[in-house]
């Protein structure tokens, strides 16, 4: 149950919804998060998730983030897309682009397709197929290029994401040139690798060590200074960059943390969204897939954001301080701490009363003698 001071702050219904259509996918890659024990469970269908549409459209959702797996290996998809129209919704895609094609754009530009679509997200982890395709199946990078190309050409609201691993962190500045530059995308969006899904497996061939970690950081703040506007984060090095600098400043004018720290509340996003596995499953983060809250059809939409317990745990994170974490006691910049990605310090650690190492400004600040 939601605690009383909490309820002002959490809208009646999510905004959005993260709907993981399928767990099939065209390609194995080193770091899916989504490459684990889920894709053994049976997908939902058509019938099981129009019902679901009807019922978000009715309490209010607003937005729906269509993935899997590979969303585009779903015959019905553009069915559901119409479903998730039919019911006053607006829809994104996530998807690797190798199976883009022709057909594809001309199913966008049917209907209300295309005027209901906020934006497309391709996968591109390299400026050529020898970075792209060491962490991706032989040949993805002409395929999902070649997708990418098609999309942009047909002036459809493309975007892309880099996620930064130990094969393509000294191919950023070409990538942001190949996007942004030569293809002219209006920005991309980047995160990093973590220990999820196959990267359990293959992490030791993705995962940045912390000397990579720290020449991305600083190579994607130079190049968010170089791109401006155009180039951006809500996790991994770029963003920790951007929130090193606010501390950096707030330090040199003497602050001894910022508003809206000091606590465990890194992610605001169960304040306003949760996830729907391809089985139906209802979790509060698709990066959280064993944090089962109910089942589509048969667990009220409305009640389970409201009154699930997994997600009101991580809601009440934000009243954990961070000196109570272990390590952290005596930490100079407590203050300014939010403790990272509650998935990933899951995936670290088997628990949620922890910070993620990869966004701790003080580990940072003793290992790099180079400013940002």
């Amino acid at each position: 149950m939601i605690k009383r001071h909490q309820q002002s702050t959490i809208p009646r219904v999510p905004v959005s919804l993260d709907v993981s259509l399928t767990g099939k996918c065209n390609l194995h890659c080193q770091y899916c998060f989504y490459a684990d024990a889920m894709a053994t469970l049976d997908d939902l269908p058509t019938d099981s998730w129009r019902a679901f549409f009807a019922e978000a459209g009715a309490v209010g959702v607003r937005r729906l983030t269509l993935s899997g797996g590979e969303v585009f290996t779903r015959s019905d998809l553009f069915t559901l897309v119409d479903s998730v129209i039919e019911n006053g919704m607006r829809y994104s895609t996530l998807t690797n682009g190798t199976l883009i094609s022709e057909v594809t754009v001309a199913s966008f530009n049917a209907g209300k397709r295309r005027r209901r679509l906020d934006s497309i997200q391709v996968s591109i982890d390299g400026s050529s197929s020898a970075i792209h395709d060491l962490s991706r199946p032989p040949a993805s990078f002409e395929r999902a290029l070649r997708g990418l190309r098609l999309l942009k050409a047909n002036d459809l609201p493309v975007t892309a994401r880099v996620t930064i691993n130990r094969h393509n962190v000294h191919d950023l500045p070409n990538i942001a040139r190949l996007l942004l530059d030569d293809i002219g995308l209006q920005s991309f969006s980047t995160n990093s690798a973590d220990l999820f899904g196959s990267a359990r497996c293959q992490g030791q061939n993705v995962l940045l060590s912390p000397e990579e970690w720290r020449i991305a950081v600083r190579t994607t703040a130079e190049l968010a200074r170089n791109y401006p506007g155009r180039i951006t984060a809500a996790a991994g090095p770029l963003s920790f960059a951007e929130d090193a600098a606010r501390i950096e400043s707030a330090l040199a004018s003497g602050a001894a943390g910022l508003p809206g720290r000091g606590t465990l509340s890194a992610c605001g996003g169960v304040f306003s969204k949760m996830a729907i596995l391809h089985n139906g499953a209802i979790v509060p983060c698709n990066m959280l897939p064993t944090m089962v809250m109910g089942k589509i059809g048969f667990s009220p939409l409305d009640d389970v954001w409201l009154n699930g317990r997994e997600i009101n745990i991580l809601r009440e994170r934000y009243e954990t301080p961070i000196t109570s974490i272990a390590g952290c006691s005596d930490c100079r910049y407590a203050g300014f701490c939010t403790g990272g990605c509650p998935a990933v310090v899951y995936g670290l650690y088997g628990r949620l009363d922890a910070i993620d190492p990869g966004n701790c400004y003080k580990k940072y600040r003793e290992e790099s003698h180079v400013p940002l």
